[in-house]
């Protein structure tokens, strides 16, 4: 079994058809941006003896653009839906959507902090 087959190639894949998902958890701050919760340790025990020492996360801050983007990232919306959503909300100032939108993703997929539905099986990311 060839261990570098198992992951697709994402950059091959039309993005207008995929449907991310989040892998991480967020919060939402007051102003309406949004912070990823990246977990300092992906060992479990790691994780417990940190988290009572001081904050087990990395917080990745978003923008106003990743911040909306994050929110349609629920497993159920399109890439090509996001980016009419995104479109709709900051009109002419995120052109052009389709680039910006899948160069953000494709940043947050090399990450680990989304996957695709349609990927599933072929890389480690989990529906929640």
């Amino acid at each position: 079994m060839n261990v570098f087959k198992k992951k697709m190639n994402v950059l091959d894949i039309n993005y207008l058809k995929m449907t991310p998902f989040r892998i991480y958890d967020y919060i939402e701050k007051p102003d309406g941006l949004i912070d990823v919760l990246v977990p300092k340790f992906r060992n479990k025990f790691l994780a417990r003896i940190a988290s009572r020492i001081k904050d087990p996360y990395i917080k990745a801050n978003l923008d106003e653009f990743g911040s909306e983007t994050w929110r349609n990232l629920d497993g159920n919306n399109k890439v090509e839906a996001i980016a009419d959503i995104l479109t709709d909300k900051f009109g002419e100032t995120v052109q052009p959507v389709n680039d910006r939108l899948t160069k953000f993703l494709t940043q947050l997929y090399t990450y680990g902090f989304i996957s695709f539905n349609e990927l599933k099986g072929n890389d480690n990311g989990k529906k929640p």
